[in-house]
């Protein structure tokens, strides 16, 4: 036997000549559970105003057809030669707008590959461990303090007054500064309500028109 057919051999051997339905059920049943965690963990560490059902949605599906084309391809080489001949030209242009979105889709293809390759307790191991890893940093260091901006219009006369208050908070800075008429609007960005708990008491002063504190995503 030469050489290249020693290749062929061991290249055609990994791959099933059968495909079970059972199999295929299984696959897709342990992809859906998996990505029922990975959803909840994007539901309790989601930071903008609401999630998407159809992010959610998106996810489920994602990793249940990458389990069932992984399955596929792991049962018949010719079978797997075109399905990557039909993925290729496929090309995908939805704009993610938060990298962390990014990583949950990865994540539940991630999944999904393990699923369809038949390694069903690591899928769910692997697919905990990592949510509580994330979890843990979310709720540790690694989670990014939620800043905001404090909108402040005033008397013109006041505006002295305004910025020394603001002065005395370091991580207070000023982004911008307008007049119109008699009238001021200072626009500060602010590392946490506390840190604008001193400005925001300005708003008892006959001075001041409006106080507006806006959370940033």
């Amino acid at each position: 036997m030469s050489f290249l057919d020693m290749i062929k051999k061991s290249v055609v051997e990994e791959f099933t000549s059968s495909l079970s339905t059972g199999d295929i059920f299984f696959s897709l049943f342990v992809a859906f559970v998996a990505a029922l965690i990975i959803c909840f963990v994007y539901k309790k560490t989601y930071t903008g105003v609401s999630y998407t059902k159809s992010f959610i949605l998106s996810i489920v599906l994602l990793a249940m057809v990458t389990s069932l084309v992984i399955r596929t391809i792991n049962s018949n080489l010719a079978l797997s030669l075109g399905m990557v001949g039909a993925l290729s030209i496929v090309r995908f242009r939805t704009a993610v707008k938060d990298p962390v979105d990014t990583i949950f889709m990865f994540w539940a293809i991630t999944a999904g590959i393990m699923s369809g390759a038949g390694l069903y307790l690591i899928t769910i191991i692997a697919t905990l461990m990592l949510g509580i890893f994330y979890i843990v940093c979310y709720m540790t260091a690694f989670h990014p303090t939620q800043k905001y901006l404090l909108v402040i219009k005033a008397d013109e006369d006041f505006a002295e007054e305004i910025r020394k208050v603001a002065g005395k908070k370091k991580k207070c800075i000023l982004k911008t500064e307008s007049y119109k008429g008699d009238k001021v609007e200072f626009t500060f960005e602010v590392a946490s309500r506390d840190y604008a708990s001193e400005l925001t008491k300005l708003k008892e002063k006959k001075e001041v028109e409006s106080i507006h504190l806006v959370s940033i995503d």
